[in-house]
């Protein structure tokens, strides 16, 4: 006896209600993938890998210092100029000590700059006297003799005088007299061969003594 109830139709498949269906859907894109087991192989591979913070960062320029380089001279460093402490030393009487002082702030202040030994201002206290003077004249390239009445009574200029002689004999130009006060005639007989510096000018010679200092520091060059 034949049934009343419809069979689905050879091929046909039952269809999924279309809420059900949306379930389906929303499950499977909330569940989460599971996380794979890290491997030993794989732990020391990325062990193996340095990380940014952990490797050392190259050098950068600003990290390299460069050796100090010793100071150099504003003047050409090669020069001899420099081989010795003082351009100029001053000799002179007691009593002329003011005229001596006007002298090197005159060639101090000049554009030149020159370095002068004054002996009651440069002298080593404690020094003694005869071993400061020829210490200051081995450490001069020129010596000024600040020639006066005073300097001509004075035994000790006298020495003075000799000892700059001595220390460079045959050096043209690095013994300046300045003759202030006196004649020629009263020109002592040891500076005969040299010329002089009258200083009976405007500037009492100043500028001469100066010209000639640079004259002859110029040949050290």
């Amino acid at each position: 006896m034949a049934s009343s109830t419809s069979l689905p139709a050879p091929g046909s498949r039952p269809k999924k209600p279309l809420g059900k269906m949306a379930d389906w859907f929303r499950q499977t894109l909330l569940k989460k993938p599971k996380k794979r087991p890290n491997s030993p192989e794989s732990a020391s591979s990325d062990a193996s890998q340095p990380t940014s913070q952990d490797s050392p960062l190259p050098p950068s320029l600003s990290s390299v210092t460069s050796p100090s380089l010793p100071p150099t001279h504003a003047s050409d460093s090669s020069s001899s100029r420099w081989s010795k402490d003082y351009d100029v030393c001053v000799c002179h009487s007691e009593e002329d000590l003011v005229a001596a002082q006007d002298l090197v702030s005159y060639l101090e202040d000049s554009t030149a700059s020159l370095r002068c030994f004054l002996q009651l201002r440069d002298a080593t206290p404690g020094g003694a006297i005869v071993s400061e003077l020829c210490q200051a004249l081995s450490s001069s390239h020129c010596r000024v003799l600040l020639i006066t009445p005073g300097f001509l009574q004075d035994p000790w200029c006298k020495y003075q005088m000799l000892q700059a002689l001595t220390e460079a004999p045959g050096a043209e130009g690095c013994t300046i007299p300045l003759l202030s006060g006196l004649s020629r005639a009263a020109y002592p007989p040891e500076l005969r061969f040299m010329y002089y510096v009258d200083g009976r000018g405007p500037d009492g010679g100043f500028r001469q003594v100066k010209e000639a200092v640079m004259r002859y520091l110029q040949t050290l060059s």
